[in-house]
């Protein structure tokens, strides 16, 4: 578990272990980043040993992404939780562990179910080496069987927390991380990768200098009913309207075929054939059969 995921939780523990019964608390925030501003808001309410919680952030372009759960103190140190988280496409993730921590240690493990039935498991430690100094371990394990480790430090003094990681994956190939986060004001924080923070209100600064606070002080007023706001929906504007270009019809083409020219019908000529001449010859009369022919020139 990345350590801020576990400081999380342990702050809440914190809050469960030194609140009333049935308290309740609220918030809301906006961040400010290079790819577009998210609002957020959160919800969550302890009794009987165990804090719940509900929030959401949408994003800007009106995805809407949800994470509800309960932390559960079992024992002295010991702590189990479960919840889900839903993705602005509708699917979700089933998640539950368990937390110990003793020695200035908290060892966590894990695991992931998701909407396809695959399942991850996750197990790592953060542990407080100094005041402002943390390092923290662990593997992820995905459900082919390859796992990813990952070890990080962290190391906070004034209003600079810095934080820097490495990642190795199943064939050996290594990422490296490295990042900080400022509190420039009360509610407010900046990282060095331009993104800023608002939790519950807006900050004003004038020109370049930021005055930065020492930590204030938090006095517990006595417990009071508290209606939650409604979380900050961001709707983004329409897009603009689509120039559609239609095209002008093609002009159309006539082809004019040339006239035939005259039919000429030439009449058929009368042909007479007739014996070439040649000198008469005398045949004598004859019977040809019971019939006399004379004599007569042929």
């Amino acid at each position: 578990m990345k350590p801020r995921y576990l400081l999380t939780a342990t702050a809440s523990l914190i809050f469960l272990a030194s609140t009333p019964a049935f308290a309740g608390w609220s918030g809301h925030g906006t961040a400010y980043t290079p790819h577009g501003v998210y609002n957020g808001a959160h919800y969550g309410s302890c009794g009987g040993g165990s804090c719940s919680h509900a929030g959401g952030v949408v994003g800007p372009y009106g995805g809407l992404a949800t994470n509800t759960g309960t932390v559960t103190r079992t024992a002295p140190g010991h702590f189990s939780n479960s919840g889900t988280a839903t993705g602005p496409n509708g699917r979700s993730v089933q998640h539950a562990g368990d937390t110990s921590c003793a020695g200035g240690t908290c060892s966590h493990t894990g695991n992931l179910t998701g909407p396809n039935g695959q399942t991850a498991s996750t197990a790592g430690s953060v542990t407080r080496d100094a005041p402002g100094q943390y390092s923290s371990s662990g593997t992820i394990t995905g459900s082919s069987g390859n796992t990813v480790s990952h070890s990080a430090s962290t190391n906070c003094a004034g209003a600079t927390c810095d934080r820097s990681g490495t990642a190795t994956g199943a064939y050996g190939g290594t990422v490296t991380h490295s990042g900080s986060a400022t509190r420039v004001a009360p509610g407010v924080v900046t990282t060095a990768g331009g993104t800023t923070v608002v939790h519950g209100g807006t900050v004003t600064t004038v020109g370049a200098t930021v005055a930065v606070g020492t930590a204030p002080v938090v006095i517990a007023p006595a417990p009071v009913a508290y209606v939650p706001p409604p979380p900050v929906v961001y709707v983004p504007p329409p897009p603009p309207p689509k120039t559609v270009y239609v095209a002008p019809p093609p002009p159309r083409v006539v082809y004019v075929a040339p006239p035939l020219p005259p039919t000429v019908v030439y009449a058929p000529r009368p042909v007479y054939v007739t014996r070439a001449p040649g000198p008469a010859v005398m045949v004598p009369g004859h019977w040809v059969g019971r019939a006399w022919v004379p004599a007569h020139w042929a």
